[in-house]
């Protein structure tokens, strides 16, 4: 067998290898998505999560977002973050706003692993409205717009679900179109 050949072989074993671990999760921000691997070990490599790995690095959540979990992450894209403006964020990303960036962020997040589908369900089972209690003490609300899972916090701000289901070793991650606000 040549190099070259056994190269090609050695290639193709390698990008199927990568395929399967991330066969069942969609890819976001231009990178597959690992099952085996944590919320913040996948968000690392998404090119529309920058703005999220900064902000979960300044509020110091890097370690529980690594934990066993479960969690359900509600991930604002950088798009969603660019809603807010240069100065709060700048703000936000401040050492003395730590205690406000960690209750934004976690009221992102349910501790519980809930895919797409039992959310769903949980909404249809309470005629079309479902509260989300969060880690940060958020009660977020859950309807359906179509087939879009839609997320209203406290403020009536809505956040829509663009990639769902995207499986971690430590929960899931569903991202969505905009920051969602502990009540102002």
């Amino acid at each position: 067998m040549t190099f070259t050949k056994s190269l090609a072989i050695s290639l193709t074993a390698a990008t199927l290898a990568t395929g399967a671990a991330a066969q069942d999760n969609p890819m976001v921000g231009g990178a597959p998505m690992f099952a085996d691997r944590t919320i913040v070990e996948n968000a690392v490599n998404s090119a529309d999560h920058e703005t999220l790995v900064a902000a979960v690095q300044a509020a110091e959540l890097v370690d529980t977002l690594n934990s066993d979990g479960p969690f359900t992450v509600f991930a604002p894209t950088d798009a969603a973050f660019d809603r807010i403006s240069d100065e709060s964020m700048a703000a936000l990303m401040e050492p003395r706003a730590q205690a406000q960036l960690q209750q934004i962020l976690t009221c992102h997040v349910v501790a519980a692993n809930a895919m797409s589908d039992a959310i769903a369900g949980m909404i249809a089972d309470d005629g079309g409205m479902h509260p989300v209690e969060t880690v940060g003490g958020c009660t977020l609300q859950a309807s359906m717009r179509g087939n879009d899972i839609i997320l209203t916090d406290e403020n009536g701000r809505e956040a829509e679900v663009t990639i769902a289901d995207v499986r971690q070793s430590n929960g899931v991650i569903h991202v969505i179109d905009r920051v969602l606000l502990p009540q102002q």
